[in-house]
């Protein structure tokens, strides 16, 4: 299963420690799915390997359910014992080209980038798409400094030969904000993973994406 654009116009991250106790991070991820998800990203970087490899095959199991994809941050070696459909690779990961020759052209290779030069050197190394962060503020993203803002968003997709996905504090009253400075889709944790109703949230999310 190639790179489709469509499908990450909603690009679901993991980050297990905003659920709210009692709740399940799979039953969260099922729900988003059943309301449209397609694309999901576990990036759950403080777990050892054999938890993260479980959950990698528990998460590979429901995603095929729904026809979705899904790529591990970071770990290529997970990724390939579970038969994920690619990786996301962060600012200190390993270069994009090394990962795409270990997991070969139909894998799908996501890169996290914060400057056009990032955006440019990815797409040399044979990346799929990127993300483009921070956008707004937010405190998951707070480490990489100021956020950028739409203005510096719209240059990045400009320049950009991939598809360009925003993150960092997006919210549906901003989707159509960063639609027409260019990017392809959004990227997000906290809008699904603490909404109530992660399945109708997904849903208004993707109507006002397309």
């Amino acid at each position: 299963m190639g790179f489709d654009v469509n499908a990450f116009g909603l690009y679901l991250i993991t980050d297990r420690k905003l659920i709210a106790e009692g709740n399940s991070l799979l039953e969260i991820i099922e729900q988003a799915l059943a309301g449209g998800v397609r694309a999901l990203q576990l990036r759950e970087k403080d777990l050892p390997s054999d938890e993260l490899y479980s959950l990698a095959l528990a998460l590979k199991s429901l995603t095929a359910r729904y026809a979705a994809r899904l790529l591990i941050n970071d770990r290529i070696d997970i990724a390939v014992a579970v038969g994920a459909d690619g990786v996301h690779l962060g600012e200190h990961s390993l270069p994009t080209a090394v990962a795409r020759r270990i997991l070969g052209n139909q894998a799908i290779i996501g890169r996290s980038t914060h400057r056009v030069e990032d955006i440019v050197q990815a797409a040399a190394e044979g990346a799929d798409f990127v993300t483009f962060s921070p956008i707004y503020f937010t405190p998951s993203k707070a480490p990489y400094g100021e956020p950028q803002g739409v203005d510096a968003l719209r240059r990045a997709c400009v320049a950009s030969p991939l598809p360009v996905l925003a993150l960092g504090g997006i919210r549906q009253d901003r989707i159509r904000e960063v639609r027409s400075a260019g990017a392809a889709g959004i990227a997000l944790i906290s809008a699904l993973l603490k909404a109530h109703d992660p399945a109708s949230a997904a849903r208004s999310l993707l109507s006002e994406i397309y």
